[in-house]
């Protein structure tokens, strides 16, 4: 039996229509939802121009992988927080800025960056740690899917950030 905690997950980036069944139906197989013990996520529920925030608690280890898998492919950028396990891990953020790869960061119950001792003497200097906190301050851009802003008249400043990333098909 898989070690579980509450999780939550952003999304963002840009996305086909097809991408975005895909996305869905991930979610989907996760049980995740818009709200903290709320209903089962469905297409509607995502607020366009905006990231699409998950959550759900009994998380195996705290991971969403086939989720997490997926976006990594696609180079879709997403931030995942985990609750800690008790003896086992800490709480911790995880961040795919759409680059390919994972870089976690230690953080509290409540999702605030903490630096361990070890990865604070790693760091060498004030500006490399203000470097750290600023890194892991990611700042996920909103999910835009193929068809929003003619059909929404979302505006593009507010999708400018997904706009510049690439679009997955």
């Amino acid at each position: 039996m898989a070690d579980r905690v509450s999780a939550s997950i952003v999304i963002g980036g840009s996305l086909s229509a097809s991408a975005y069944t895909e996305l869905v139906a991930l979610i989907s197989d996760e049980g995740l939802s818009t709200e903290w013990d709320g209903e089962a996520f469905a297409p509607h529920h995502r607020a366009v121009g905006r990231p699409l925030s998950l959550y759900a608690h009994e998380v195996a280890w705290g991971r969403f992988e086939a989720l997490e898998n997926w976006c990594l492919l696609h180079d879709v950028p997403f931030a995942r927080w985990s609750g800690g396990y008790g003896g086992q891990w800490g709480p911790e953020r995880v961040v795919q800025r759409s680059d390919g790869t994972l870089t976690s960061y230690a953080v509290t119950e409540d999702d605030i960056v903490v630096i361990p001792q070890e990865v604070l003497e790693t760091l060498g200097s004030f500006e490399a740690t203000l470097a750290h906190f600023a890194a892991a301050d990611f700042t996920v851009p909103p999910l835009v899917v193929e068809g929003d802003l003619p059909q929404f008249g979302v505006s593009t400043e507010s999708t400018l950030d997904a706009e510049r990333l690439p679009h997955v098909e």
